[in-house]
């Protein structure tokens, strides 16, 4: 029996999969990873949340990161991953897909955003940090990139931040009650590209299995919490999502 084979099989017999998203499902679409040599964060140190409230300096220097693209996050196109999470999505086997990424690529592939749990938020927009009004980048831009004017609400004029979670900025407790309800509710909890290593979301594998859930981890390379999965794939999740739920 292929790898394929074997998580499909798992598949059928699921009533409800959760899966679980990190960087790995996103680096077949051409944006890198965090962590790895080459990822992000070997090429530019965080901007912590504090420093950004703070420090107008430190303001100018994230938008200009988004602006340029440097981070690498958003832009990019949904890959044979992302369209099989989908497929799964909807045929009804999915019933939420939780996310440690910030590149809105599952919304890019035609999931519902009701049906993305986004724990690290979204690099494809931005919020205010006080009255928590969405503004859109392409409206952002021109006025930083042609008069350097650092983004403020157009409503309250607060701080403008793109809708991530930075280190040291606390974790969204709506999305995370969220995770935790889709996660106690599920049958198969599917990782997909995910070192499992950034608490508390790497938590919820384990909380699945503990509550009864079948438990699969695809990821390029081993984690921490192997041992515990019912089947471990060292695959890539294109390929080996499009044999295991091909498209109709």
């Amino acid at each position: 029996m292929t790898p394929a084979d074997r998580l499909a099989q798992l598949i059928d017999a699921a009533d409800r999969v959760v899966v679980f998203t990190g960087a790995g499902i996103s680096t077949e679409s051409g944006i890198p990873d965090f962590r790895s040599p080459g990822g992000v964060w070997s090429k530019m140190k965080p901007i912590y949340f504090q420093d950004f409230v703070a420090s107008e300096e430190r303001r100018r220097e994230a938008w200009t990161r988004t602006f340029s693209g440097t981070a690498g996050w958003t832009g990019r196109a949904p890959n044979a991953g992302h369209d099989a999470v989908a497929r799964l999505v909807a045929q009804g086997k999915v019933s939420a897909v939780i996310t440690q990424n910030v590149d809105n690529l599952h919304q890019d592939s035609g999931i519902p955003d009701d049906r993305v749990i986004e724990l690290h938020g979204n690099a494809s927009y931005a919020i205010c940090l006080d009255c928590g009004l969405r503004h859109e980048l392409h409206h952002l831009k021109p006025s930083f990139v042609e008069r350097g004017e650092i983004p403020a609400c157009r409503s309250c004029g607060g701080i403008v931040k793109t809708a991530t979670i930075s280190f040291g900025q606390s974790m969204p407790l709506g999305p995370m009650a969220r995770a935790e309800e889709e996660t106690h509710a599920c049958d198969l909890f599917l990782v997909l590209g995910s070192s499992l290593v950034v608490y508390p979301a790497a938590g919820f594998p384990l909380l699945a299995k503990r509550n009864g859930a079948r438990l699969v981890i695809v990821n390029r390379e081993p984690t921490e919490q192997d041992q515990y999965a019912d089947l471990v794939l060292h695959e890539e999740i294109g390929p080996l999502l499009t044999a295991a739920v091909p498209p109709l």
